[in-house]
């Protein structure tokens, strides 16, 4: 009797996987699966799909130029011309937040990648050769900590200058003693076990037990961290832009969009309130990715 043949779900599924590919490719989509159980973490997905779409294509889906001014229009409520209102100076609403939707990836996007990766570094290193090293770095960690991460992205700010570029550097310049916190307790954790002493033994130096064993184990951790930090950052950015210190006019920050509607709010609400609402949304679709890749990548973690 012949065997039927294996559907592609049970070779990702399989217990006994026969390849390290087929190995790799069923713990991903078995990570899968358990996001999408997550309905909440779903919907954050969705919405940031939505908004990285909305960025890639907002030249083409604006309805108007978000720099167009027309006093004739001012402060017009929405409408089926404006869907969101018009701005003191007549400019769309909606267009200026798509547009200031790519403003919000690029700090987002490039926080993320340098704050996580300078915490790697300075943890990992801190937590695997211990001693004064460790002392010195993590002493210096712990002045950084010691002072409220806005409060020094705006001393930081306020000496290189108002500007996008110097915000996305003070906030990741601010944003890394926590990961490298986390990434030397995940070391300390990981630095005597056996596979390490193992790979010792067999010539492993240093730099290759950092690379090779420990910064993989690390990056798990430090990726729920950084999806549940993203709100924080957002706000952040949001904030140095509310202050006139992010990015500058013309250009449509939703920080610098509060503060341009703050002045109205009373009167005409919806030109503070839709940047709001869009921070607002933006920062909850990370928190929920975030706690749905904290299902998938710490399975035992506390999920209170």
């Amino acid at each position: 009797m012949t065997r039927p043949p294996e559907s592609r779900r049970d070779w990702l599924l399989s217990d006994a996987p026969q390849t390290r590919r087929q190995a790799r490719l069923g713990a991903i989509y078995q990570g899968w699966l358990t996001f999408r159980a997550n309905r909440l973490a779903m919907v954050g997905l969705i919405v940031l799909v939505v908004l990285i779409g909305m960025a890639i294509l907002a030249p083409w889906i604006s309805p108007q130029n978000p720099y167009a001014q027309n006093l004739a229009n001012r402060l017009q409520p929405p409408s089926a011309a404006h869907w969101l209102g018009t701005d003191a100076l007549g400019r769309d609403i909606l267009s200026r937040l798509i547009h200031g939707s790519r403003i919000t990836l690029f700090i987002v996007g490039t926080v993320a990648l340098i704050a996580p990766v300078i915490g790697l570094l300075i943890g990992t290193v801190a937590g695997f050769a211990g001693g004064w090293v460790d002392q010195v770095l993590m002493r210096v960690t712990d002045i950084f900590l010691a002072f409220p991460k806005l409060i020094l992205a705006l001393a930081f700010v306020a000496a290189l200058g108002p500007s996008i570029g110097n915000a996305v550097l003070a906030l990741a310049l601010t944003a890394w003693p926590p990961y490298a916190r986390l990434a030397r307790a995940e070391t300390l954790t990981i630095r005597n076990a056996d596979f390490i002493a193992a790979a010792r033994l067999q010539g492993a130096g240093r730099l290759r037990l950092l690379i090779r064993h420990i910064w993989p184990l690390c990056l798990s951790s430090l990726i729920v961290r950084v999806a549940l930090d993203m709100a924080g950052i957002i706000l952040s950015a949001a904030g140095l832009g509310f202050l006139g210190l992010g990015a500058q006019p013309p250009l449509p920050e939703w920080g610098a969009m509060i503060s341009d509607g703050r002045g109205y709010i009373l009167d005409f609400w919806w030109v503070a309130a839709m940047p709001g609402i869009a921070i607002f949304l933006v920062s909850m679709a990370f928190n929920l990715l975030g706690d749905g890749l904290r299902d998938v990548l710490d399975p035992k973690g506390d999920k209170s």
